[in-house]
C-alpha cells in the first residue's frame, strides 16, 4: 500500500464510522428488510412503489455497509494524544498546528484523515496541500505551499497534540 493509499483516521473518526456501521447493520437494514417484505406481500411487485423504493434503499444501505467495512479494515487508527510520544515537537498526523500568515493572521488546523475533514472546525486532510506542507515540520519553521491563488507562506507558531472531537 502506497503512502497515498493509506487510510489514516483518528480514534474519534473510527468510533464514528463503527457506530454508523452498527446502526446500519442492526437497525436500518433490518427495518428496510421488513419494509420490503411487507411491500412484497401486497401483491403485484411491478407497480409497487414501496417495494421498488425499499429494494433501492436496501442496495444503498448494503453499499454503505460494504464501504465502511472495507474502510475500517484498511484503516490505520491514530490517537493524537499518543502521537505526541512519537512526534516530539514535529507535526505529524493528528497534530493541532497554529500558523501565522504573512499578514500576521493566526489560524489553527488539526491534521486529520480524509473522512474527517471539517473546515469549520479547522480539520484539514493530511493529503491536502497545506497538510503535506506542514507534516514533518516544527515550531518556528516557515512552510510554503501552492494554493489556487498562488504560493502562500506560513510560519508554524505552535504544535500541540490534543484530543479531537
Amino acid at each position: 500500500m502506497t503512502e497515498q493509499q493509506r487510510i489514516y483516521m483518528t480514534i474519534n473518526c473510527a468510533a464514528r464510522l463503527r457506530a454508523e456501521l452498527k446502526d446500519l447493520l442492526y437497525v436500518k437494514r433490518p427495518e428496510m428488510v421488513n419494509t420490503v417484505a411487507w411491500a412484497a406481500s401486497n401483491g403485484d411487485r411491478s407497480e409497487n412503489a414501496d417495494y421498488h423504493y425499499g429494494k433501492r434503499r436496501l442496495r444503498q444501505i448494503d453499499s454503505r455497509i460494504h464501504f465502511l467495512q472495507k474502510r475500517l479494515h484498511a484503516a490505520e487508527v491514530v490517537d493524537p494524544l499518543e502521537q505526541k510520544n512519537v512526534a516530539g515537537d514535529r507535526v505529524l498526523f493528528g497534530c493541532t498546528v497554529t500558523v501565522e500568515n504573512e499578514a500576521g493572521e493566526e489560524k489553527t488546523f488539526s491534521i486529520v484523515g480524509v473522512d474527517e475533514i471539517d473546515l469549520s472546525k479547522g480539520h484539514i486532510s493530511w493529503v491536502s496541500p497545506i497538510g503535506k506542507a506542514l507534516l514533518g515540520r516544527s515550531e518556528g519553521d516557515l512552510v510554503a505551499f501552492r494554493t489556487p491563488g498562488g504560493m502562500e507562506e506560513l510560519e508554524i507558531t505552535k504544535v500541540a497534540y490534543l484530543s479531537l472531537d
